[in-house]
């Protein structure tokens, strides 16, 4: 559920707390809110939520969901390590003030918050983007995507730049080219951990996986990935950066399409897909920085 449903559930309950009747009552409504929101969840994810391939503290997450998109966040890399939203066509652009300070999820155990980025060298990088979100989902979604929970440190030039025109790319190009775009993105870590002073982990990449869902029963979803690392100039072509959805589901310990059957997914996740994204007129484009 989301954050502002848990707030009015709280709301409500605290009065009936210290009642024994009150409290097996809240167990059997709990019960029954998890089973809507475990039921939910196919709804916020393209051929089912991520799945880890093997259970650990590393891949581990709690899942969140917003106005817009769903996260698996990382209590103890206190970062989100997969996001998931679906794009359609911008049709009309909206202007929303940009909020001053990201926000603390209080959904999330560790709290994060803005000020744990100060001075660390690394932007707040969002995973669900702001631009598409909120042109998508208005300022309930655009406000959901300063949650820190949707955040990571990513360097200023990949950031604002690279990852940035990637973005820019995927809610103008993409979107309007085939009309319905699901996508998945999040970090990438290797074994030498590193943090912020605030114990957030920083990540060595970040990946993208887009995938188009096919418009008749005899066809297959077309997709594409990308896996860029922190450093940067940010000039790159894009298209330097496509890789297969093995390598990320490898590199990040995530099945990403677990509904998918053996035989398509070996078809669709082991080879480079470029065909029919129209690379060569994106690839290049500039920054908005």
């Amino acid at each position: 559920m989301n954050k502002q449903t848990q707030q009015l559930i709280f709301t409500l309950i605290k009065p009936i707390l210290g009642n024994k009747y009150g409290i097996l009552l809240l167990c059997v409504i709990g019960l029954g809110l998890y089973a809507n929101e475990y039921m939910q969840r196919d709804h916020y994810a393209y051929a089912g939520v991520p799945q880890e391939q093997h259970l650990s503290l590393q891949t581990f997450t709690r899942i969140f969901r917003n106005d817009g998109f769903m996260l698996g966040y990382s209590e103890w890399r206190k970062d989100p390590l997969w996001v998931t939203y679906h794009l359609t066509p911008i049709t009309k652009k909206k202007h929303f003030k940009r909020p001053s300070r990201f926000s603390s999820d209080i959904r999330s155990l560790m709290r994060i918050n803005h000020d744990d980025y100060l001075k660390s060298g690394y932007d707040r990088g969002h995973m669900a983007p702001n631009y598409a979100i909120s042109n998508l989902y208005g300022k309930s979604g655009q406000r959901d995507t300063f949650l820190m929970t949707n955040i990571t440190p990513q360097r200023p030039h990949l950031n604002q730049k690279l990852w940035q025109r990637l973005e820019d790319v995927e809610a103008n190009k993409f979107a309007r080219w085939f009309q319905d775009v699901w996508v998945i993105t999040g970090p990438v870590f290797d074994e030498h951990i590193t943090t912020l002073k605030s114990g957030v982990e920083i990540p060595d990449a970040f990946f993208k996986i887009y995938i188009v869902p096919p418009k008749h029963a005899n066809e297959t979803p077309r997709v594409l990935a990308f896996l860029m690392p922190q450093k940067v100039r940010g000039n790159e072509p894009l298209s330097r950066f496509v890789t297969t959805i093995d390598n990320i589901e490898q590199r990040t310990g995530f099945n990403f399409m677990p509904q998918w059957d053996a035989t398509l997914e070996h078809k669709l996740e082991s080879n480079i897909h470029t065909r029919g994204w129209r690379l060569k007129e994106v690839s290049n484009l500039p920054s908005r920085y």
